[in-house]
């Protein structure tokens, strides 16, 4: 069988850098291609080529549409061959409406004007073949992050797309969301369309992928049939190397309390959402304290709240090694001995257009002062020991941290975390994004940190994650404490009936 979209032997240059190195990739109609890697390993550099995102004339080698060439001169070309790419930070325009994006550059008229009847009514029949039942008028910012990914879809579908490239799709999403999207994915490959499907989540690949294409260092490592490999021989495949435990939580050896709510509650801004009430745990230095839930129970919020970032106190205390705190900035929690690596890196943690160098440094510069100026020397004699210890791929301290991988950008907000020296650390999904090996690089620098007394807090919504890394767990359902459990007592079973208000797992 012809593929339909296949990639020959390309290769794509960046100052400084070969991102990727004589690649070869196919898929075809009605499989599931899934494409992994490492951060850095040039999965964004590929799809970003097989989507006209980079044009004809700027690679290497050759792309080819149902066997012939294709040069694509940009995105709408490719959307012209029926290419479409939904990446993780979707195309969406938040304050139009849902049919507004589903139409959007391609107008229904009547008359010369927008026929806004015919365009709620296409929006409706197609994100009805999604099972997604929504007001057509409804602002897609007042819609969740697994709608928002359907309404993408959509748009993409409408446009007879036949191939559709789904990067990092369940991410954002609760566990409940992405199991109807891996059925979606199902069912649109049942109808004969070809999917690439990038996801750090291994367990997703073996569920829903035909074949699997592994990227290292920018070129194609190996292409196997899923049911003709293992996780192991991926995982290998990915970081060029044996990999022990995926979890590797040493024993712990807890001290004094160094942070502690007691029946704490705050409401959101302007006081018209309570998130958290009454919510009471403990963390001792040198222990790992996880908090799970699902999407909306108030993990973020309390860990934003701690770091003086959300909400108005309304009740109960928070005391940081016996003394009460009451950060209401995050310069205040800082300086207290908190620091926090955002969910949302992004929006809340790096500064995308400065160097690689600059957010790393943004916690401590007050510390890097000579006389009144930053000692540029020491600076940079720190960041670079970050970069190395971190394995932060980057093609110097200079280069624009935007222009990193995700994976690589959740380095340098850890790197920058932990430079402040802090007596407790927040970390919220902190691996959200990050490749296995990146995954237990990370999980080691926790092992690191408690070693030396600091106390985490983490919050995950990988079961497997939170239950391999925490010393306890807290789950929490509604903004309230749903259960607290041991690490001998907590198993995915018990973790989700808590989150789910029942007594006993279903």
């Amino acid at each position: 069988m012809t593929p339909v979209l296949q990639a020959r032997g390309v290769v794509k240059r960046f100052p400084g850098v070969v991102a990727l190195k004589g690649v070869d990739f196919d898929v075809s109609a009605g499989e599931v291609h899934a494409l992994c890697g490492e951060n850095g390993a040039g999965k964004s550099t590929l799809i970003k080529l097989l989507s006209g995102v980079h044009p004809h004339g700027g690679y290497e080698g050759e792309l080819l549409v149902d066997g012939r060439p294709a040069a694509f001169r940009g995105v709408g070309d490719a959307q012209g061959a029926g290419i479409a790419a939904i990446a993780q930070e979707l195309a969406l325009v938040p304050a139009l409406s849902v049919a507004e994006n589903v139409r959007l550059g391609d107008w229904p008229s009547r008359r010369g004007l927008i026929d806004w009847g015919e365009a709620r009514r296409d929006a409706r029949e197609w994100l009805g073949r999604l099972g997604l039942d929504v007001d057509p008028d409804l602002p897609v910012e007042r819609l969740g992050a697994g709608q928002r990914q359907l309404v993408e879809i959509a748009k993409a579908l409408r446009l007879r797309a036949r191939v559709l490239i789904l990067d990092e799709p369940t991410a954002a999403l609760a566990e409940a969301e992405a199991r109807r999207l891996i059925a979606l994915v199902r069912r649109l490959r049942g109808e004969g369309i070809a999917i690439v499907y990038i996801s750090h989540r291994l367990e997703e690949v073996f569920e829903v992928a035909d074949r699997v294409t592994v990227l290292r260092d920018g070129a194609t490592v190996s292409t196997r049939a899923v049911a003709e490999t293992d996780r192991a021989a991926l995982i290998r495949d990915m970081v060029g190397r044996e990999l022990g435990d995926l979890y590797p939580r040493r024993a712990p050896h807890p001290g004094d309390v160094r942070l502690e709510l007691r029946g704490v509650s705050a409401e959101g801004p302007g006081g018209a959402v309570r998130a958290i009430e009454d919510v009471s745990f403990a963390v001792r230095a040198g222990e790992v304290v996880g908090i799970g839930g699902l999407m909306g129970a108030g993990r973020t919020e309390v860990l934003m709240h701690l770091y003086g970032a959300w909400g108005r106190r309304t009740g109960g205390r928070v005391l940081l090694d016996r003394e009460i705190l009451d950060a209401r900035t995050p310069w205040e929690a800082l300086g207290a001995g908190l620091s926090l690596v955002t969910e949302d890196r992004r929006r809340y943690g790096l500064i995308l257009d400065r160097p690689v160098g600059f957010n790393l440094s943004l916690s401590t510069l007050k510390d890097l002062r000579r006389r009144g100026l930053i000692d540029e020397r020491a600076e940079s004699a720190l960041n670079q020991r970050d970069v190395d210890e971190l394995r932060i791929k980057t093609p110097s301290l200079a280069a624009r941290v935007g222009g990193l991988s995700g994976g690589n950008q959740q380095k340098v907000l850890i790197g920058r975390a932990r430079r402040s020296a802090p007596k407790v650390l927040l970390l919220d999904e902190p691996t959200k994004g990050v490749d296995v090996g990146a995954k237990v690089e990370i999980y080691e620098r926790i092992n690191a940190l408690t070693a030396k007394g600091l106390a985490v807090v983490l919050v995950s919504s990988e079961l497997p994650e939170l239950i391999g890394m925490s010393d306890r767990i807290v789950m929490m359902r509604g903004g309230r404490v749903a259960g607290e459990f041991s690490r001998a007592e907590a198993t995915q079973e018990r973790l989700i009936a808590a989150a789910l208000g029942q007594k006993e797992a279903a």
